[in-house]
């Protein structure tokens, strides 16, 4: 399984689409998710890929959690790397992270009862009063996309996985239907300058071409 996860994301992005995601994720953490991330406490990063986001995180402890090898190849020093899966974290003590990340990471689970587990052991490893940052393609807005993926197996939106989190015991704190566009995959427009001036523009630009949602939950 792991073999295959290494070959299907070496296939479906180069070198330099993985660079330029390097570059929107510096911006992404910069701008937009360092907000909602303690820098003194401990960081999880869920099916972590090639660690764009977890690279350019400032927090006390970073933590990625992926079954591709490449992840502990491409994994900043001081990252521990974990190649386990999400519905199973017993490595971590229950109230052990501040903060939990995931970004385009559900949908490629085989099934919402799997979903499922993987947001219960997000709550329990989360300390009371922390944060769980979801990301991901919204099917509300890519019916004629979504499935473009082959390994694209649970169809989620901004409204299904808020009433997933709530049913796990969650709060919501903020949820944006329309975060960011569907993929830099293909995007001609390699310029850190458009994805400043995108997030200077949000809501307005979010509204016009955000595909995917963002949405900040916290345990009580």
């Amino acid at each position: 399984m792991s073999r295959e996860l290494e070959a299907l994301y070496a296939n479906r992005f180069d070198a330099r689409d993985r660079a330029w995601k390097d570059e929107v994720w510096k911006i992404l953490w910069r701008r937009v998710f360092s907000r909602w991330v303690d820098g003194t406490g401990a960081l999880l990063d869920l099916g972590a890929g090639y660690c764009e986001f977890i690279n350019h995180a400032i927090a006390k402890r970073r933590i990625a959690v992926d079954l591709n090898p490449e992840t502990a190849r491409t994994a900043a020093a001081g990252i521990e790397v974990r190649a386990t899966s999400a519905d199973d974290l017993s490595f971590l003590r229950s109230g052990e992270v501040d903060a939990v990340f995931t970004s385009n990471f559900l949908e490629h689970l085989p099934s919402k009862d799997v979903v499922s587990r993987v947001l219960s052991e997000v709550h329990r490893v989360l300390k009371p009063g922390g944060r769980f940052i979801l990301m991901g393609p919204n099917i509300r807005y890519l019916a004629d996309r979504y499935w473009d993926y082959f390994d694209h197996h649970v169809p989620l939106s901004d409204a299904s996985i808020c009433e997933a989190l709530l049913l796990k015991g969650f709060q919501l704190e903020h949820v944006e239907p329309r975060f960011l566009p569907y993929t830099v995959k293909g995007t001609r427009l390699r310029w850190r300058w458009v994805i400043e001036a995108y997030l200077s523009l949000r809501p307005l630009s979010s509204r016009a071409f955000g595909k995917q949602f963002l949405v900040v939950a916290a345990k009580p």
